[in-house]
């Protein structure tokens, strides 16, 4: 009796029931024969995972035009190691980068957007705060109606923030996927969700702001601070994304519970040091009162004794 198996079905019904699985199940699939492992590296394969998870590199100026995708997702899946040091002084700095962006609400797509930086190329970006807005090009947003804005829940929004290295071909996803912190704008009352990575001892915080009034949402963007809550410039912000690129990677779904860990230990650390730099400005204060204070009493002793 002849033994049948599951390479006898036809290749491109194979091809596409390998295309159904996700990523981890695709690579587990790969190392089963010679066979599947042929058809499970069929770049096609890979790039319909990858729009799948990330609809912004459907975009031409987006992610696949420069990556290929089974490198693409094995970069931009995991979370970056967060103790990736900067690259040093000498090290070749990403001239241009692109920033493919989406934000899901329960499974459904809000907006995608894909967002081309000038980097180590302009002087201004270098020397600036690092930030990048997304919101302005975003691609055929589906904003959340006037009816379900009161029943959204921002703690499930979902982000994606994938930033590209055109030159070298390398990817790293600087969001957390679930947010880390929920609060509200002090000035316009919006709803702002914050996304966040630590990498080399600094946060990239991702911020997705939902407008009260409309339901949309109304600002995407991605800036970056040191322990001491002082804003990362370019340069050094392009420092820590290559080496995030290069250095390993960690875990996946199960990763964004220590992700959310690390950024809540980088706050409770930035409020710390915070406190710390303040009573040590306050004791010089103090000291530099209190000199004052006994030289004008040398002083006036001084005239009263003459």
């Amino acid at each position: 009796m002849a033994v049948t198996t599951i390479e006898d079905l036809p290749v491109d019904v194979l091809a596409r029931a390998l295309r159904r699985l996700d990523g981890r199940s695709l690579a587990a699939a790969s190392c089963a024969t010679a066979g599947l492992r042929a058809l499970a590296a069929d770049p096609d394969t890979w790039r319909a995972l990858c729009l799948a998870e990330w609809p912004s590199v459907a975009s031409q100026q987006g992610a696949l035009s420069s990556v290929p995708p089974r490198r693409l997702f094995a970069d931009a899946l995991p979370f970056p190691c967060p103790d990736a040091t900067e690259l040093g002084p000498g090290a070749g700095l990403p001239g241009e980068l692109v920033s493919a962006v989406d934000v899901h609400y329960r499974g459904a797509a809000l907006l995608s957007a894909v967002v081309e930086t000038p980097a180590a190329s302009s002087p201004w970006f270098l020397s600036s705060p690092f930030r990048v807005d997304a919101v302005a090009d975003c691609t055929k947003p589906a904003p959340v109606t006037a009816a379900t804005a009161s029943l959204l829940s921002p703690s499930e929004l979902e982000l994606s923030w994938l930033v590209v290295d055109r030159a070298r071909g390398r990817a790293v996803n600087v969001s957390s996927r679930r947010a880390v912190a929920v609060g509200r704008h002090w000035y316009t009352g919006d709803t702002l969700v914050r996304f966040a990575v630590v990498l080399g001892g600094c946060s990239f915080e991702a911020t997705v702001a939902c407008s009260e009034e409309t339901g949309h949402v109304s600002e995407v963007s991605l800036a970056a601070e040191d322990a001491d809550g002082a804003a990362v410039s370019g340069e050094r912000g392009l420092r820590l994304l290559a080496a995030a690129m290069e250095g390993q990677r960690k875990g996946g779904k199960a990763e964004q519970g220590e992700a959310k860990a690390r950024y809540e230990a980088f706050v409770k650390s930035k409020k710390g040091r915070k406190e710390s730099k303040a009573r040590r400005e306050a004791l010089v204060d103090l000291c530099c009162s209190a000199a004052s204070a006994v030289a004008v009493l040398a002083f006036i002793a001084t005239v009263l004794l003459r």
